[in-house]
């Protein structure tokens, strides 16, 4: 065996090892907002709870890899050489793009960045591969699961449109019923509220963190896969009288655990099911190598072994858990963009991230246009009633234990976990690709209308912010297919002193975006201590 594919192999591992924080410091924000932004308990105990959620959805995790492996292109069709250049190729973009997003605080998808990389990746190491032959584009294609590819853009449109309405039409309903004033509502729809909530958290739990582990063939999953309606009916009664006793009898605030119990599913899910997103492509590397490593040249081996399913090694589960829960606990970055989800769905005033645009003053004139047709055939009598269950007069936030105001109450910050786990759980079942960052962000965001936090002042500002959010989710498509493609052609022609070259890019633009960040943060303090 060369010693140029060992190399190889330990690039591989070491993005591996940059992958998991880069992209735990953004995907965290899937799990921890709701939480953070209600400030439902201390940071460290949701921290707490959060890291529990990542290491028992790391354990439990299969590891699958399909998506890494043969997902997005059909492995027979390349040679050992050229798989391990388009895995480091992949790796590099994965890295650099999760970072670049962290630096600037904005969310994205580490699922959308890993497939539109190894997408990218593997028509470059095609094309190049075609050219040396003189092919045509029909046959670059032919290396590619288009397929698969039309079915995750279909579902990000899905996810984005899906979310927003769902999460908005419960968040409307759920204020209508209990309004700001929720604490005196809470004896009357408090047990019921909870019981909805832990069902579809706990089932949510079930299709979703499960899927995939070694709890998914058990006796009461599989039960609970084949009755679902069943399942649900029997939680939601057995919840009900819980929270009955609780509620009423012990005047205990069923709203905590239940965003506690949200933020751990989320957590596990994220863990047990994305996994595979920061370390799938170096393990199919691996995998590639164990199966050429007793030959002597082994260059020229077509890749269909990695047909074949592959798992990750128990060890490799625990490292990666540990530091998915360090980087929870120690990331500056993954604060920026916890930040930036808080502040677009923050009720009340305050200092606004993003400034104001045409484009979104455009939709937000579009939007008022729409709501005074609304108006005009509602009867007055209605609208005043609906003004009447949005009054924040008696609305008093508590201030958490720091001394600081919650960006939003526990009402919405229960809505958010139980609309984004349906979903997600809804999506899982019918198969389709829904990313967790998506949706988690925008059902946040369609609460926070809902809710009415986007108001006179600032609600250009939030609309801008989605914007760019979801702009920058596309964008992450389109770099990481350019990219990936640009790395793995440089690569094709230059082996291993590209590879190289590529490494020494990496980490000059990294240790430059750490440095600015640093920068900003400084900044943003001075401005937070003028303020105050």
């Amino acid at each position: 065996m060369e010693i140029y594919y060992i190399i190889i192999v330990l690039v591989l591992f070491a993005l591996a090892l940059s992958d998991l924080v880069f992209g735990v410091a953004n995907d965290a924000v899937n799990f921890l907002n709701s939480a953070i932004g209600s400030k439902v308990a201390p940071r460290h105990i949701i921290l707490i709870f959060a890291s529990l959620g990542v290491l028992g959805g790391a354990l439990f995790s299969s590891g699958m890899m399909e998506v890494a492996r043969k997902g997005l292109f059909n492995p027979e069709m390349f040679t050992f050489a050229q798989i391990m250049g388009l895995f480091v190729a992949v790796m590099f973009t994965d890295v650099l793009l999760l970072d670049l997003y962290n630096t600037f605080g904005l969310p994205t998808s580490t699922t959308v960045s890993l497939v539109f990389g190894l997408l990218g990746a593997a028509m470059g190491t095609a094309a190049y591969t075609v050219m040396q032959t003189s092919g045509g584009i029909d046959t670059v294609m032919s290396y590619i699961n288009t397929d698969r590819a039309f079915l995750i853009i279909s579902g990000i449109f899905l996810s984005v449109v899906i979310s927003f309405n769902a999460s908005f039409i419960v968040q409307y309903i759920t204020r209508l019923i209990f309004t700001f004033d929720y604490k005196s509502k809470m004896p009357r729809y408090g047990a019921i509220f909870g019981a909805v909530a832990f069902s579809m958290i706990t089932f949510f739990l079930f299709t979703k963190g499960i899927k995939g582990s070694v709890f998914e063939h058990t006796v009461i999953a599989e039960w609970i896969s084949a009755h679902k309606p069943e399942s649900l009916l029997i939680s939601f009664f057995g919840f009900f009288l819980i929270f009955l006793v609780f509620n009423n009898l012990l005047k205990f605030n069923i709203l905590k655990p239940i965003v506690i119990a949200g933020t751990f599913a989320l957590a596990f899910s994220f863990s047990a099911n994305d996994l595979v997103n920061f370390i799938g492509v170096p393990l199919a590397g691996f995998q590639a190598f164990q199966s050429v490593s007793f030959d002597a040249d082994p260059s020229g081996n077509m890749m269909g072994v990695l047909h074949n399913e592959g798992t990750v090694p128990f060890v490799i589960l625990i490292l990666s858990g540990a530091v998915m829960i360090v980087t929870i606990w120690k990331s500056k970055k993954s604060n920026s963009v916890t930040k930036t989800e808080v502040n677009l769905s923050r009720q009340g005033k305050g200092k606004e991230k993003f400034k104001k645009s045409s484009i979104a003053k455009g939709v937000v004139q579009g939007s008022l246009f729409l709501l005074d047709l609304i108006k005009a055939v509602v009867p007055g009598i209605i609208q005043n009633w609906i003004n009447g269950r949005f009054d924040k007069t008696k609305y008093q936030p508590e201030r958490a234990a720091d001394g600081k105001m919650p960006a939003f109450d526990l009402i919405r910050a229960s809505v958010n976990l139980v609309v984004a786990s349906s979903l997600i759980s809804f999506g899982t079942s019918l198969k389709l690709p829904l990313s967790t960052t998506f949706v988690t962000f925008i059902v946040a965001m369609g609460s926070s209308l809902a809710d009415r936090a986007w108001e006179k002042d600032n609600v250009v500002n939030r609309v801008n912010g989605v914007i760019t959010v979801v702009g920058g989710w596309f964008l992450t498509a389109v770099f990481a297919l350019m990219i990936s493609f640009i790395f793995a052609i440089i690569i094709s022609f230059g082996g291993l002193a590209a590879i190289m070259l590529i490494l020494a890019f990496a980490v000059f633009l990294i240790f430059r975006t750490h440095k600015y960040h640093g920068e900003q943060e400084k900044k943003e303090e001075e401005v937070d201590k003028t303020a105050h």
